[in-house]
This record gives C-alpha cells, sequence and structure tokens, in this order.
C-alpha cells in the first residue's frame, strides 16, 4: 500500500499546471493586470471596475471560460509562477512572497494541497532529475 501511495503522489507531482488562455478580451485584460504583479491581492470589485464591467459579468467569465471562479484562478496561476521560480532555484520565503502568499507557512501549506508535495521537496527535485 506505502509504495502505491508514494507512486500516485509521485504522479500527482508530475502533472503540469494548466493555464487557460482566455478569449475574451475583457477577462484577457483582468488576467495580464493581476498576472503582472501576483504579490496585489485584487479584489474582483477592483478588476471589475477595470474591466468596465460588472462584478457578476466579470465571475461569469471566469467560470465560463475557466470552469473556475475568480479565487480558484488566481491560486492556479500563483501555483504556477511559484513552480517556475522554484524549478529556477528561488527560495521558498522569496518564492511565497513574490507569489503574493502572506507567509511561507501558507505557502507551503497551499503548494502541498494542491501539488502532493512541499515546495522544498518540488525544489529539491526529489522526483527524480530534470532535463534543464
Amino acid at each position: 500500500i506505502e509504495a502505491v501511495l508514494r507512486d500516485r503522489l509521485r504522479r500527482v507531482a508530475e502533472q503540469p499546471i494548466m493555464l487557460p488562455v482566455p478569449r475574451d478580451r475583457r477577462l484577457a485584460q483582468v488576467c495580464r493586470l493581476v498576472e503582472a504583479d501576483l504579490s496585489r491581492a485584487y479584489t474582483l470589485a477592483e478588476l471589475a471596475r477595470h474591466a468596465h464591467v460588472g462584478e457578476r459579468t466579470l465571475s461569469r467569465l471566469f467560470r465560463g471560460e475557466f470552469g473556475m471562479t475568480y479565487p480558484q484562478w488566481r491560486t492556479r496561476v500563483r501555483l504556477f509562477h511559484a513552480m517556475v521560480m522554484l524549478a529556477e532555484g528561488a527560495t521558498v520565503t522569496d518564492t511565497a512572497h513574490a507569489c503574493g502568499w502572506a507567509s511561507a507557512s501558507a505557502f507551503v501549506d497551499i503548494f502541498a494541497q494542491a501539488m502532493g508535495t512541499t515546495p522544498g521537496t518540488y525544489r529539491a527535485g526529489v522526483f527524480g532529475p530534470r532535463e534543464r
């Protein structure tokens, strides 16, 4: 059983995080704004004002195009960028702050839930050698 669980955790950690590409220009504008500064926690209301749409419209755009809410999408984007930073050798603490987590421990918790491993373990490449 232990070997099966380890194999499944390894497979989860190897799965890429897919970032959907927005088709709607308003949604694309909002996504670019958020990705430009992941350390800033934009509210849906702020983003809706920026895109000149209502909050409900923007919320529907996120659900319709991405199949997830704005907070879910933002977490996914932050995790994607965190994985890139860690793979490039950034520290867990620097990555956490650059990607908008209030603390390294909050980042570690979310990363471990989503990826099945801690950021430090991911960074160390415990799942085998990676191509560089």
